[in-house]
């Protein structure tokens, strides 16, 4: 089961080899055949071309039968071949080994030869079953009649074996080749599954949970490229890992601070007097504004696991978005103030009409608001802007806080993602952020430098449907 891959690429090897093999084996095959015969057929056309010839010039006046009493020798001079003359039935009229058959002899080269055309014919002898190759000629007199034919037998037994033989090394060079192919792709197909059964038995290692284990790269190609994405894989894995460890250590300390605060103070209000009126309004606004805080960590989770399951979906409609910038920034003044931070506005006093999730873009910008305010210290500011152009909306939150190092910035939109500043929390605010962005086709840049401060720009397509604009016409 293991080599189950080397066991193809044998097979596989084997075939291709094999069939190449019996391919030029069976080409050399044909190509010794023809070799051979053509030989034997070549000597045979030109012994009795030159028979004829002497014929013709020198006993042409004579008829068959003083040919074969008289002359025969004039025939049987010119080859070592057996010859025949024949009448012009096809009749044997005269045999060189003394063979004599009544049958009358009908082969190709005998129809080629009534038609004035010498051929060679290959087959068996009629009487021996012997391998022959024949050739026939017609006998013609002085005045152009065809008296009889001369015909030349040869015998193709020793071609024959030697095409066998032939054959046979060839077969045995195919063995011989099949077996130093099998060892050879053996030992390829082992160079390549090695590292193939390495890599199974890491990814099984990373299965039962040791993100830790690392494949080896052997070599810069295709299997390394597998190995080194797997080893990324494996890095991807842990650092996911170790922020969702920190994430979760982070969130339930987040939960657990209002929660302290509540419990804490609903035992001091259960334990406080009558006339202690002040203590227990201080106490109840803590526990209200901790459940608020409370209420606001534990919707920012239900977001987030909407968003990463895909299952958010946009309400949209049309909307000035100038206004909902203006509405934001009446929401979020009080706090900058609060926190003695200049809050500085910009925004076009025409109404910027765009379809999109008013209720989502009002969340994107809170978001960002909230980070700016959070991260600027006293008596900084913050500028939120607004602008259009080009069938584009551009908001832009700038600040002159602590700003992040290019690292932060590398992984702050990341899921879970905390920044190592005391003041951060959750490390999904930006995430929902980025998220809400994308799913309005948009896009969210972070510009930022350490100790100088940070400039968040979210550009959002105008995309009015047709349908709606006729609607506004």
């Amino acid at each position: 089961m293991k080599n189950k891959i080397g066991k193809r690429l044998v097979k596989s090897f084997l075939i291709v080899i094999l069939i190449t093999i019996s391919i030029i084996d069976i080409f050399l095959l044909f190509a010794f055949s023809f070799y051979f015969y053509n030989n034997i057929s070549k000597e045979l056309i030109s012994r009795m071309e030159v028979s004829l010839e002497i014929y013709k010039r020198d006993y042409s006046d004579k008829t068959i039968e003083d040919l074969i009493y008289e002359d025969s020798d004039i025939f049987l001079s010119n080859t070592n071949a057996e010859v025949q003359i024949l009448d012009n039935n096809g009749d044997l009229l005269l045999d060189s080994i003394g063979k004599l058959s009544s049958i009358p002899i009908e082969p190709s080269d005998m129809f080629a030869a009534e038609n004035g055309e010498i051929k060679t014919w290959r087959g068996e002898d009629a009487q021996t079953g012997e391998a022959i190759m024949s050739v026939t000629g017609a006998i013609k007199n002085n005045e152009g009649e065809k008296i009889g034919y001369l015909r030349f037998i040869s015998s193709i037994e020793e071609a024959n074996k030697a095409i066998l033989k032939t054959g046979i090394s060839l077969l045995i060079f195919m063995l011989f080749v099949a077996l130093v192919t099998a060892m050879v792709s053996l030992l390829i197909s082992k160079s390549i599954v090695k590292p193939i059964l390495e890599l199974t038995e890491v990814a099984k290692t990373m299965l039962s949970g040791n993100y830790e284990e690392k494949a080896k790269v052997y070599e810069d190609d295709e299997i390394g490229e597998l190995a080194k994405t797997l080893n990324a894989m494996s890095d991807e894995i842990l650092n996911k890992d170790r922020i969702k460890n920190d994430f979760i250590s982070s969130i339930s300390h987040e939960l657990r601070t209002p929660l302290t605060s509540i419990k804490g103070w609903a035992v001091v209000l259960k334990d406080a007097n009558e006339d202690e009126k002040d203590l227990v309004e201080d106490g109840l606004n803590i526990i209200e504004n901790e459940a608020d805080r409370l209420a606001k960590m534990v919707e920012e989770l239900l977001d987030f696991s909407r968003y990463i399951s895909g299952r958010i979906t946009l309400d949209k409609d049309l909307f000035d978005i100038s206004q909902t910038c203006v509405d934001v920034s009446k929401q979020m003044k009080p706090r900058a103030k609060l926190n003695n931070i200049e809050f500085i506005t910009e925004f076009p006093e025409e109404a910027v009409l765009i379809y999109a999730d008013e209720n989502r873009i009002k969340q994107l910008l809170i978001n960002l608001l909230d980070n700016a305010i959070k991260f600027t210290s006293d008596k900084g500011w913050v500028k939120f802007q607004m602008s259009k152009e080009d069938g584009y909306v551009h908001m832009m939150i700038s600040d002159n806080g602590m700003g992040m190092t290019k690292e932060e910035i590398s992984h702050v939109k990341e899921k879970f993602y905390k920044g190592k500043h005391s003041k951060s929390h959750s490390g999904i605010g930006l995430s929902i952020s980025d998220e809400i962005t994308k799913l309005h086709n948009g896009n969210l840049e972070i510009f930022s430098e350490e100790n100088i401060g940070t400039t968040v720009k979210v550009t959002l397509p105008i995309e009015i449907p047709k349908e709606v604009g006729d609607k506004i016409d």
